[in-house]
């Protein structure tokens, strides 16, 4: 194994062009056949969507009303199904994890999806027609028929939702959100869950990106290894996967952005760890992004390390540019969802439920169903602020428990952090690589929960995120499993770990040098090349949510886990859960995997899934608006 010197090279930004696919538009609605659909709506009835105000609007914050002629694009509006619909999709995508089923495995096309559970010609003619009387231009309908993205001002919304747009003044940065919850005619409550978003506040990226080591300090660091993609595999049983040719080829992972890259980074990524070249596909889902601070870096580690874990893996990087009144992230998701774009799906984005709308919750939980119904395997990092899910990771004390409310569904699987725990005697896991000051992984390291708290300049809450949620409750998969019922019969996440510490962290390449990555993000794009390989190994058929699986495989004669025997994800000012050797814990889930046993062990999930309630509520459609 070649190691080589961590070098940072200066190198300016160059904004990739060559091998970028462009998202086509799609057809939607004639203006003519929306206007005669919409004369018959009656306005003088509305509703009010709740929930759709976010919490981090606060009015102690507002800086003024929002000029009417303020440009809002790209913004989605959440289509509900109707009950027997919602009904009829939680039935399938039960069959379809049940081996007994004649229906086990048999995914549907986006299209398939849409015609079936998604809403009527006529219901999209009347609520777009609708939109369109009211000036706002219908930019696309998802083929799912459950969302309808459309765009106008500020003056608009205000005339049709009965909402104004004002400016927030939070930590020192201007944003721009909606003041009231929007109402909407009663005549159109049927078809409309809500909005997912009116404003622009931000997902936050789960990655720590730290400077290069040099050479010469690279002595003084002698706690800290660096993880190249051979080490991970040495440490997590990837080597005899390789060995038979199972390294992700012939599958596709997409991963979920809202920068564009540098190809010529994972180019050079690949060269120096000594990977085959294979160079990623960008898909720029309408106007490029561009180069965007820190979500540069996102997407780049992202796109590395799914490849280097699954090398022989096709990686397509969906990038969307974020507008005044929704998130770049969201519209990834939607897109790679709804043009199946890859059986394998990696997301290193988070939102506590606490901070994200009705409408946004339900639109997570019913795209992850979605993707769950048409075969794709989807992974959501955790959260890199321990038990303060709500809280920055950079901050000093958190606030109180969250958790991601991006993978809090049970339709996706929640990737949390482990730290490795060396000991006294490193050598012993690590060894002088031939020829190299540095050293290389020597197999499996003993791990605990990840947690470097006030480690960061003392001013950080770096730790694994998890804990139950406050709006799902615990799936059938999950309930009978040692530790999780410390979640109060809530869905607990994560569900799987890998190595996250900046300790040890992951080698990316970014703008022509050499940076350490930390945080659940890096682990997440990891597991999903594992989950490639997965995948590959079951003849390329795509398995659907991968959860059923993994807990299922607690019931066979070989467990592929590594159960976390100790460690929290505490931080300061937020108690949090500990890892005690149960099959299951709060801070790092089933724990991290050998990727031979996964791989070679993996076995048809769970027959029964558990629907969506909310806490003291009724059970409810996962489309549905309600919190």
């Amino acid at each position: 194994m070649t190691r080589f010197p961590f070098i940072l090279v200066s190198a300016p930004l160059m904004l990739f062009a060559a091998g970028c696919a462009v998202a086509p538009q799609r057809a939607v609605t004639t203006a003519s056949q929306a206007q005669s659909a919409a004369t018959a709506v009656n306005e003088a009835r509305v509703v009010t969507l709740r929930g759709n105000v976010s919490p981090l609007a606060n009015a102690a914050d507002e800086a003024g009303v929002a000029p009417a002629g303020t440009k809002l694009s790209q913004m989605m509006m959440l289509l509900k199904p109707s009950a027997q619909q919602q009904a009829a999709l939680d039935a399938l995508t039960a069959a379809q994890q049940n081996p007994q089923s004649p229906l086990y495995h048999q995914w549907l096309t986006p299209a398939e999806y849409g015609a079936r559970f998604g809403v009527s010609d006529s219901a999209l003619d009347r609520v777009a027609g609708w939109l369109q009387s009211h000036g706002f231009t219908i930019d696309e309908v998802a083929p799912s028929r459950r969302l309808l993205v459309f765009s106008g001002d500020a003056g608009q919304v205000a005339d049709t939702f009965h909402t104004e747009m004002r400016t927030y003044r939070v930590g020192g940065i201007m944003h721009l959100a909606n003041a009231q919850d929007p109402q909407i005619p009663e005549e159109l409550a049927p078809s409309i869950a809500g909005i997912v978003s009116l404003n622009d506040f931000r997902h936050v990226a789960q990655s720590h990106i730290r400077s290069a080591l040099h050479p010469e300090t690279q002595a003084q660091q002698a706690s800290s290894h660096p993880l190249l993609p051979q080490d991970f595999a040495a440490i997590y049983d990837v080597n005899p996967l390789y060995s038979s040719g199972v390294n992700g080829s012939g599958i596709t992972i997409a991963v979920a952005g809202r920068s564009n890259i540098n190809v010529s980074d994972v180019a050079a990524f690949r060269t120096a760890t000594g990977l085959t070249a294979n160079n990623p596909t960008v898909i720029v889902n309408g106007s490029d992004p561009g180069l965007v601070d820190q979500d540069q870096g996102e997407s780049t580690l992202d796109v590395e390390w799914a490849g280097a874990v699954a090398p022989g893996a096709k990686v397509k990087l969906v990038a969307s540019a974020s507008t005044a009144a929704s998130d770049g992230i969201d519209s990834s998701v939607s897109y790679i969802v709804n043009h199946k774009v890859a059986p394998v799906v990696t997301v290193s984005y988070s939102s506590c439920e606490q901070d994200m709308g009705s409408a946004e919750l339900a639109f997570y939980n019913s795209l992850w169903q979605q993707a769950a119904s048409q075969g794709m395997s989807v992974f959501v990092s955790s959260g890199d602020s321990g038990a303060a899910g709500c809280d920055a990771a950079s901050s000093a004390v958190g606030s109180g428990v969250g958790v991601n409310g991006m993978c809090s569904s049970s339709y996706v699987t929640c990737v949390g952090g482990t730290e490795f725990n060396e000991g006294a005697n490193a050598t012993q896991y690590w060894k002088a690589a031939t020829g190299s000051s540095q050293t290389e992984a020597v197999g499996y390291i003993p791990e605990t929960a990840w947690n470097e708290s006030a480690s960061d300049g003392g001013n950080a809450l770096w730790a694994t995120g998890g804990g139950p949620s406050r709006v799902y409750a615990q799936p059938a998969w999950q309930q009978g499993v040692s530790g999780t019922a410390d979640a109060n019969g809530m869905r607990a996440v994560p569900d799987v770990s890998l190595t996250s510490a900046a300790h040890d962290g992951y080698t990316i390449y970014l703008n022509g040098g050499l940076w350490v990555a930390s945080g659940t993000s890096v682990a997440t794009p990891s597991f999903a090349g594992l989950m490639a390989m997965v995948v590959q190994a079951q003849g390329g058929v795509g398995q659907g949510n991968a959860n059923p699986a993994l807990y299922g495989m607690l019931n066979g004669l070989v467990s592929p886990f590594h159960v976390t025997p100790t460690g929290n994800n505490s931080v300061p000012g937020v108690a949090g859960f500990t890892a005690s050797g149960t099959e299951y814990n709060l801070a790092t889930g089933l724990g991290s995997v050998d990727a031979k046993l996964l791989v070679n062990n993996w076995r048809p999930g769970s027959a029964s899934q558990t629907p969506v309630r909310a806490r003291g509520g009724p059970v409810l459609p996962s489309g549905s608006g309600s919190k």
